[in-house]
């Protein structure tokens, strides 16, 4: 271990014992379904309970001691509070009763609300974008995670209070809300800000053109790239750990990957593609971190395919997939778009009737895969699907190969589909093959001797 890195691992420890001893109470702070429809908004499927229970988790992410949570219904929004002067003074008297230092507010405060609420709370506020953010700052592993998660952050904080600058030159994850122990406290304004915001954005050009070279490098190969996309905590990275055999950082927590992995798969007949592991989703992401992680959901917007990976054991799933169809639509992907492919996950945690009904269903569409990562049950059945999907415009050949030629015949299996394989006593090897349009003309030039066949209306043999 580095001393960086020593020096980050102390930074987590002391957040942690920090955040453990801060006693925390969620508010949720929201709009009746009257009130949102007389607003012309967008009507959630959940229930103001699934909400509260996701803002706890989400406080729960950075170790906070949550001692309670509060559901507020709203029939309007205060400009001045947010909550109505009842419900503030509710949560003022409880707070001082229970001594509580931090209130978390599970929706987007504006700096006067969230300076007014503190003052009649006697405690710190934090809103659902600022913890959010908190928690990209905890999570963000690379230095391209750790700029776009800063640069967010510091976009927030542009018209707000700053109370700490400790994450300019921090050699932790987090932007330090809670305050701390040898923290300076630093009055800074505006200018300070974007001269940082500047010099970030500077940074991250620099790797947006290294992410653009990568990318092209992989188009010269090329593989088909298939992105992972789901709400956080759906299960994403632990069915890519499955497909690829990695040891991505799967955990039953929110936002358990943040930074982009790239790994190489095999599918059934030989062709590979890219698997990309993508940021979390979740409902009312903030804007400003979408933008700031726009270079890394490129991987998104240019894949040949998405999966969508949906926890189809959780009570919140059709929720939880409207959002992210909904983040999706704003990055240009709708819904209905043919690139999509829906993984149900984690149907192992599902009562034997509800998985048997939900297999039958998805047996009857060729764009919804049910599976189980942790047992591999429909892992195949997805990878053959996907390979379907691409080699839907490939061309089908046949060809011989002579026996001798084995660079020729692993240059095959490394860039096409073998359907099947024959061979003779003689030495010589018959194959059937599946190219992709790309690979069509160097395929062509290397064997000559290849001549397009129509394809059978069969199965795929299987290769010998």
């Amino acid at each position: 271990m580095n001393d960086t890195t020593s020096r980050q691992a102390q930074g987590f420890d002391l957040e942690r014992k920090l955040a453990q001893n801060t006693k925390t109470l969620v508010v949720g702070p929201y709009l009746t379904e009257r009130a949102v429809a007389r607003a012309g908004g967008r009507t959630s499927l959940r229930d103001h309970q699934a909400r509260i229970n996701e803002a706890e988790g989400l406080a729960g992410a950075i170790d906070l001691d949550v001692i309670g949570a509060v559901v507020a219904p709203l029939t309007q929004i205060r400009p001045a509070t947010f909550l109505g002067p009842g419900k503030v003074e509710e949560i003022g008297a409880r707070v001082k009763e229970e001594e509580v230092g931090l209130v978390m507010v599970d929706c987007a405060l504006s700096p006067v609300q969230q300076r007014n609420l503190e003052k009649a709370f006697g405690a710190k506020v934090i809103d659902r974008t600022g913890l959010i953010l908190e928690i990209f700052g905890r999570r963000a592993r690379t230095r391209e995670g750790a700029l776009q998660v800063e640069l967010a952050h510091l976009d927030y904080q542009k018209s707000r209070l700053v109370r700490s600058w400790t994450h300019l030159e921090r050699q932790r994850g987090g932007f330090g809300f809670l305050g701390g122990p040898g923290e300076t406290q630093i009055e800074t304004d505006r200018r300070l800000i974007q001269e940082r915001m500047t010099r970030i954005e500077r940074d991250l050009e620099g790797v947006k053109k290294t992410r653009g070279l990568h990318r092209k490098n992989r188009q010269d190969v090329p593989y088909p790239v298939v992105a992972l996309v789901g709400y956080t905590n759906a299960g994403k990275s632990t069915l890519f750990n499955r497909l690829t055999r990695a040891e991505v950082l799967a955990k039953d927590m929110l936002f358990a990957t943040l930074d982009p992995t790239l790994r190489a798969v095999k599918l059934p007949h030989g062709e590979r593609i890219m698997l990309s592991d993508t940021v979390g989703f979740i409902s009312d992401l903030p804007t400003m971190l979408v933008s700031a992680f726009r270079a890394t959901l490129e991987e998104v917007i240019e894949a040949d395919f998405v999966l969508h990976v949906r926890d189809i054991s959780h009570e919140d799933t059709d929720a939880q997939g409207e959002d992210v169809e909904h983040i999706l639509r704003g990055l240009g992907i709708e819904p209905h778009d043919p690139r999509i492919l829906e993984v149900w996950s984690k149907v192992d945690l599902l009562p034997q009737d509800r998985a048997d009904q939900l297999r039958a269903i998805g047996g009857r569409s060729a764009s919804t895969f049910v599976v189980s990562a942790v047992t591999g049950e429909g892992v195949e059945p997805l990878l053959a699907g996907i390979e379907a999907r691409l080699s839907s415009a490939h061309v089908a050949f046949s060809l011989a190969l002579p026996g001798e030629d084995g660079e020729g015949l692993s240059w095959i299996y490394g860039n096409a589909q073998v359907l099947s394989r024959l061979d003779d006593p003689s030495g010589e090897i018959g194959l059937e093959v599946k190219v992709a349009p790309e690979r069509l003309d160097r395929f062509k030039r290397r064997f000559p001797q290849a001549r397009v066949r129509e394809m059978a209306a069969e199965a795929h043999s299987s290769v010998s």
